[in-house]
């Protein structure tokens, strides 16, 4: 374990199971759909490419890169879009793929944003979800976990850019972000 990390919250295996899971639900929801899957980077890159691994179905993918956090704990509460989708939206299927859930904020700009861009459709599937936090309400449809409140890290999701690598999800001691 990492001597930042006090305690591992879920282990590398059960992360796998919990991907797996949320893989043959999608694959059941999207069967026979022309789709695309939109991760939000940089903390969904390793759910999102283990999730299209245990996926069957064809789907297109594309990357935004939205900031919300800056190098802090709390969302500032406003979101700037830093990289677009590269290819048109018009009248598709989209699933965005954002590593947890914390006040709402992303993904309901994402959603709004979106559908104004004129998806036809667009679901959430998260790997973490922290109700407790939550300041504006978002419909997820695919959750791999409800998590207590408290600030995690590993498994793509960092603090200041550190801490991406490991390969489980920890919950970082308060006085490094302190």
């Amino acid at each position: 374990m990492h001597k930042d990390v006090g305690e591992i919250l879920i282990s590398e295996s059960e992360i796998n199971e919990i991907v797996k899971r949320l893989a043959k639900e999608i694959d059941n929801d999207y069967a026979g759909k022309d789709w695309l899957m939109v991760g939000v980077l940089k903390g969904s890159i390793l759910f999102m490419a283990d999730l299209m691994k245990a996926m069957e179905n064809d789907f297109k993918i594309d990357f935004v890169v939205v900031s919300s956090y800056a190098d802090g704990t709390e969302s500032t509460g406003r979101v700037n879009v830093l990289k677009d989708i590269s290819q048109s939206i018009e009248g598709k299927d989209l699933l965005i793929v954002e590593d947890i859930i914390d006040s709402g904020n992303t993904l309901h700009f994402l959603v709004k944003y979106f559908y104004a861009k004129g998806a036809a459709s667009v679901k959430i599937v998260t790997l973490f979800d922290k109700p407790d936090r939550r300041r504006v309400d978002v419909p997820v449809e695919y959750v791999g976990k409800v998590i207590p409140d408290a600030f995690i890290v590993g498994y793509g999701l960092d603090y200041a850019e550190k801490y991406r690598t490991l390969p489980y999800v920890g919950i970082l001691k308060p006085e490094v972000y302190s």
